[in-house]
């Protein structure tokens, strides 16, 4: 594969300095090396690619203080971006490129391409076309590393649907699991589902024996059926704070639960957004270290305010980033960037954007049984970020 262009790009922080970033791809055949420091540890290191692949990082005395070295972001759930709205049927390969470096260049190497809720055999057909574009190229083939469904096995009741449609959801059969295997290949998948439909729990079983990774969410299920549904093999828990109502009962809610459920990670959409600061701080003070952080991105991510696309929905974004349907208050999706879901969780938290990367890095793709390391053997992948020494995260 041939080397793209690293493309760089301002993250807006107030008032005292810049996080510029660039998504590097040293993966020409011959040698290239670069000197940062590591961003978890802080140390001067050289790292060296070769044939693709990172060889070396050794100590290096000396390197440019403010220039730093991270693994890429891997975002686990992505609906569209830069204008692009997967949901749609007559999708180009030159659109997918579009978005997909888009999304390199706010930070973001690989991704699970998110399918919502409708019906299921146009769901299917839509994924194995999807699927049949991303083979027409290399870069789409590294960048799509695997597919998320985000339904049609949700909650009906308002609210706990969120946007998509009440009446296209349903109950799992085996038939569903096993088409969606056959149609993914040996992909990773990422199935959300809600564990009290009819069928839920036993559909976890038969995905996870197909190794495809279960997700809870758009779900009220009670505190026993998400520990059925952990011991049947689910791995997480999507968005949480979304796809719920904004009125809950105090004493018994599906946030609740889901916090007293041990051994159960959670995404988090890290925007200020979908999830206020004090109740971001909570999470990670409970669940810590079993959060990890989601963009949720459709069209607008990455592109101006305007009116956009997701599936059959026409939903507006305002300068403000929050994406409504037209003339109502609930939120659908996020115009959220990777980079500053960075940000805008070291500012919610308090800490230093290094804090906070493998929460959108290296933990996501974990979970999907997948890498995302800046280590000897991995892809020569990896984001150089530059800082002015007064850099804050406050005001993002």
């Amino acid at each position: 594969m041939s080397r793209e262009p690293s493309i760089s790009v301002t993250a807006q922080v107030k008032p005292s300095g810049q996080l510029r970033i660039s998504l590097q791809a040293l993966r020409e055949t011959g040698r290239g090396e670069i000197l940062g420091r590591h961003f978890a540890t802080g140390e001067p290191i050289r790292l060296v690619c070769e044939a693709g692949r990172i060889s070396r990082i050794e100590p290096f005395a000396g390197a440019a203080p403010g220039t730093w070295l991270a693994p890429p972001l891997f975002d686990l759930q992505v609906n569209g971006y830069g204008g692009i709205d997967f949901q749609q049927d007559n999708l180009s390969v030159d659109q997918l490129l579009s978005a997909v470096r888009q999304l390199r260049a706010d930070g973001c190497a690989r991704f699970l391409l998110t399918l919502i809720t409708d019906d299921w055999a146009r769901l299917m057909h839509r994924l194995a076309s999807l699927r049949r574009l991303r083979a027409q190229s290399p870069e789409l083939l590294y960048a799509v590393a695997g597919w998320h469904i985000e339904g049609p096995f949700l909650s009906p009741k308002p609210g706990f649907h969120g946007t998509h449609d009440p009446a296209l959801v349903c109950d799992p059969a085996p038939r569903h699991i096993r088409e969606l295997r056959a149609v993914t290949g040996a992909d990773p998948v990422l199935l959300t589902l809600a564990p009290e439909r009819a069928g839920a729990i036993e559909a976890i079983s038969l995905a996870t024996s197909l190794g495809i990774k279960v997700s809870l969410g758009h779900t009220d299920a009670s505190a026993e059926t998400l520990e059925r549904a952990i011991q049947a093999g689910a791995v997480c828990f999507t968005h949480l704070g979304n796809g719920c109502p904004s009125e809950l009962n105090r004493h018994d809610n599906i946030l609740w639960r889901v916090l007293d459920t041990p051994r159960l990670p959670v995404s988090l959409i890290p925007d200020r957004i979908h999830v206020s600061p004090p109740f971001f701080r909570l999470v990670h003070r409970l669940l810590q270290p079993r959060v990890c952080y989601i963009t949720d991105a459709m069209a607008a991510a990455g592109a101006p305010p305007g009116r956009y696309t997701l599936g059959r929905l026409e939903l507006e974004v305002g300068p403000d980033q929050v994406v409504r349907r037209p003339g109502s208050p609930f939120l659908s999706g996020s115009a959220l960037r990777p980079i500053d879901g960075i940000l805008r969780a070291a500012w919610m938290l308090g800490c230093a954007w290094q804090d906070v990367w493998p929460r959108f890095s290296e933990f996501p793709a974990s979970m999907i049984g997948l890498e995302c390391h800046l280590a000897v053997g991995q892809p020569s992948d990896f984001c150089v970020l530059r800082s002015q020494t007064c850099f804050e995260t406050q005001g993002v």
